[in-house]
């Protein structure tokens, strides 16, 4: 049997049968994830394919746009009930795969590892690819000051908002939420309650003013009298001054979305979990309440990478107290 073997830039395709095998390129990062997705989708509507396997022996870099765009594929596989499958998976990229839960959903194949070796062994020991401010001991160091002294108000502050809430409306003082993180990860932010106690299932119900991946309704009936208190001053994000001292969160950052926003994300949109997410940013110190269309947020989110620095962080921490004091900021 002799396969047929064409370059579909950047990607290689083998076809033995009804299985296409796709070797990926060396880099999985935005421009390439793109190109994955779109090619993917063309492979899907060959009928005769049953199975794809792709083949990470070169790849050892990654982004969050690269495990946008294999999520993603990975649904559209499901959909079409084709089999996936994964060889030669490189430490770096298998981190990354752990990172979000991708090694416990892939079926990757054993004994296929290094098929192609293209770098040192050292090399393949760094972690994922990812923003500088990431990798800023520095800025980590900040975070664990900053996560330390805000818990120490949060504690002070508890007890007092803990009877509002409570002589305000019955439930958990505390309210925690699934979001995703660098990479995508997914992790547990906690929050003091602003809304009624069934509020998740109550949001099908309430009209979203916003458009994209994201939920915004000026008006929203489930925030009780007390919540809207606690969002105008911004208390409720008090208790994310602990996602910040754990790491899943940074003082400063982009907006953590939840996973089924996650689900109306393009390739290009997952840029942003390049950085971690912050308690505040961009989006918060320039207008939340105002901000209807997703691309903005994107854009304000894709503005914080390309200017990050330390000083800029800084900026971005003093505005967010001016805006904290002023009456016509916080959420509603």
């Amino acid at each position: 049997m002799t396969a047929k073997i064409k370059t579909i830039a950047p990607l290689t395709t083998t076809r033995f049968n009804n299985t296409l095998l796709v070797q990926l390129p060396c880099r999985l990062t935005v421009i390439e994830a793109v190109s994955f997705r779109k090619y993917f989708q063309t492979w899907l509507e060959d009928v005769s394919i049953t199975q794809i396997i792709l083949d990470f022996g070169q790849t050892t870099i990654i982004d969050s746009s690269g495990i946008g765009s294999l999520i993603t594929n990975i649904k559209s596989a499901k959909a079409k009930k084709i089999h996936l499958t994964v060889w030669s998976v490189n430490p770096q990229v298998k981190l990354a795969f752990s990172l979000v839960g991708l090694d416990k959903i892939l079926n990757v194949e054993p004994d296929t590892e290094a098929i192609i070796p293209t770098v040192s062994r050292k090399s393949q020991q760094r972690p994922p690819l990812t923003h500088a401010s990431v990798r800023s001991p520095i800025k980590r160091a900040i975070d664990i000051v900053g996560a330390i002294l805000g818990l120490g108000v949060t504690a002070v502050l508890f007890v007092p908002i803990a009877i509002a809430i409570k002589i305000d409306s019955p439930g958990p003082i505390l309210f925690s939420q699934t979001r995703c993180g660098w990479m995508g990860r997914q992790f547990r932010i906690w929050k003091f309650r602003s809304m009624v106690t069934n509020a998740e299932v109550l949001k099908s119900t309430i009209t979203n003013q916003a458009s994209g991946a994201f939920f915004k309704n000026d008006n929203d009936p489930r925030i009780t009298r007390v919540g809207r208190f606690l969002r105008k001053t911004s208390l409720d994000e008090f208790p994310q001054f602990w996602n910040i001292l754990t790491g899943d969160m940074s003082l400063i950052g982009t907006r953590p979305p939840t996973p089924d926003e996650l689900e109306q994300y393009d390739i290009l949109n997952w840029q942003r979990f390049d950085v971690r997410p912050g308690l505040s940013g961009e989006w918060q110190v320039n207008g939340r309440s105002k901000i209807r269309n997703f691309e903005d947020v994107i854009k304000l989110d894709l503005r914080y990478q390309e200017n990050w620095s330390l000083s800029y962080d800084f900026k971005l921490i003093l505005k967010t107290f001016v805006v904290v004091f002023n009456k016509d900021s916080g959420a509603v």
